[in-house]
């Protein structure tokens, strides 16, 4: 390795450029489609709130379904082959929907289909995605890529929603999409702009379906750390789910503000997301990138007490602040888990921990929002809230028991072995 590479910012390196430049083609496009997606088809075709919630569902049911399957078809693959195909899928998934309407044709089931279509693209593409940075840059330059990627992902999350009521209101939902489509392809372009040599697949034996799944699930359970990550993880997740589900319920109903008042509140998450992505690559630096993903947990943890005090005065900086603080503070998680995740798995497994991974955070986020609203409905919404704040502040005890915090970086385990 360039001892240069290992201290010069990751923004020096063009190819890293093109990859981050598909990002916020992708990212922007599909923060975009969360909204006009719903509403074509509540525009278009009167869908009812079952109909929608349908909808939403498909988009993310593709986690569960795939999710494992995905990690071991990936590590058989080139990774930027199938960041490209599932780029271009998605481009005539969502690209269809405004073309069958002009047509006429278009109906809610063809809109469950394509939604369920795209989120199976959007999971291969995201596996893919993480196991496929490190061919790109040094390790020493992984944590200030994972930051400049998370800044991406979070600006379009904070962006993208905005952006796409604004197109709806002055194009159409329709040709929202055609644009958000658009985005995809895009993102294919840039991608083939990539000079680096797409590597082919490290691994050179084909095992079952059922063995190379077990293979990624193993490794992730034997390694200490990574299986402390899943939990702490997992249990942020559980109550971060909950939380979303109540927010708005919680906010307009329980506190009484009105809908412009709750719509600002529900982006400061996206603030404190970007924020949490600019400084991480700094931070990482600075103090260390083990010690920054355990500090920014630690840190943020308490502010989550701060949510169930919001009332409609001068305490409604309570619910600002803990949704900056807890999205801080996942964004710096984020990227330390993954620089450690792609700094000590072998390259032929890469795709099947990252997937295993993926599918066990993200699995546990749809029995959070169901629980949350059961409990909220038991012992009422701030009560509930108190009670899923708790258990998320309890979060990162899993990691007080882990080596994290006696670490400085991740790379010191390279060092030893």
């Amino acid at each position: 390795m360039d001892p240069y590479a290992m201290t010069t910012g990751v923004l020096r390196n063009p190819d890293f450029l093109r990859f981050l430049s598909s990002h916020v083609a992708d990212e922007l496009g599909a923060n975009i489609s969360r909204v006009a997606l719903p509403l074509v088809a509540v525009l278009a075709l009167h869908a009812g709130p079952a109909e929608v919630g349908a909808l939403s569902a498909l988009q993310t049911a593709a986690f569960l379904l795939i999710g494992l399957p995905a990690g071991v078809w990936v590590d058989r693959m080139r990774k930027r082959r199938v960041m490209m195909a599932t780029d271009f899928a998605r481009f005539l998934l969502i690209g269809s929907i405004p073309l069958v309407a002009q047509l006429g044709l278009l109906s809610i089931g063809m809109m469950f289909v394509v939604a369920l279509l795209a989120g199976a693209s959007q999971v291969f593409n995201d596996v893919a995605d993480q196991t496929y940075l490190p061919e790109l840059v040094g390790t020493g330059q992984l944590s200030d890529g994972n930051s400049k990627l998370e800044v991406v992902r979070s600006g379009a999350f904070l962006a993208g929603p905005g952006i796409g009521g604004a197109l709806v209101q002055l194009f159409g939902a329709p040709s929202t999409l055609a644009a958000t489509a658009l985005g995809s392809l895009s993102s294919v372009l840039l991608l083939g702009l990539i000079k680096a040599p797409d590597k082919p697949p490290a691994v050179t034996e084909r095992t079952s379906l059922m063995r190379g799944i077990r293979e990624g699930l193993a490794y992730v359970w034997r390694d200490g750390l990574m299986r402390m990550f899943v939990a702490s993880t997992a249990a942020v997740n559980l109550s971060t789910s909950a939380v979303l589900g109540l927010s708005v319920l919680f906010l307009a109903d329980e506190v009484a503000l009105p809908p412009g008042v709750v719509g600002v509140l529900l982006m400061t998450g996206g603030i404190g997301g970007l924020i949490g992505g600019l400084t991480g690559g700094w931070l990482s630096r600075r103090y260390g990138t083990a010690r920054m993903t355990w500090l920014a947990v630690s840190v943020a943890s308490p502010f989550g007490l701060l949510l169930p005090m919001t009332q409609a005065d001068w305490r409604v900086v309570c619910f600002a602040t803990t949704s900056m603080a807890l999205s801080w503070s996942a964004a710096l998680t984020n990227v330390g888990q993954i620089t450690y995740r792609q700094t000590v798995t072998p390259e032929h497994l890469l795709g099947r921990v990252n997937a295993s991974v993926r599918f066990m955070v993200w699995g546990i986020m749809p029995l959070g929002a169901l629980l949350g609203g059961l409990l909220a409905q038991q012992i009422g919404v701030r009560e509930a809230l108190w009670a899923i704040m708790t258990v998320r502040l309890l979060a990162f005890l899993p990691l007080l028991f882990s080596p994290l915090p006696r670490m400085r970086d991740f790379n010191e385990l390279q060092a030893r072995s």
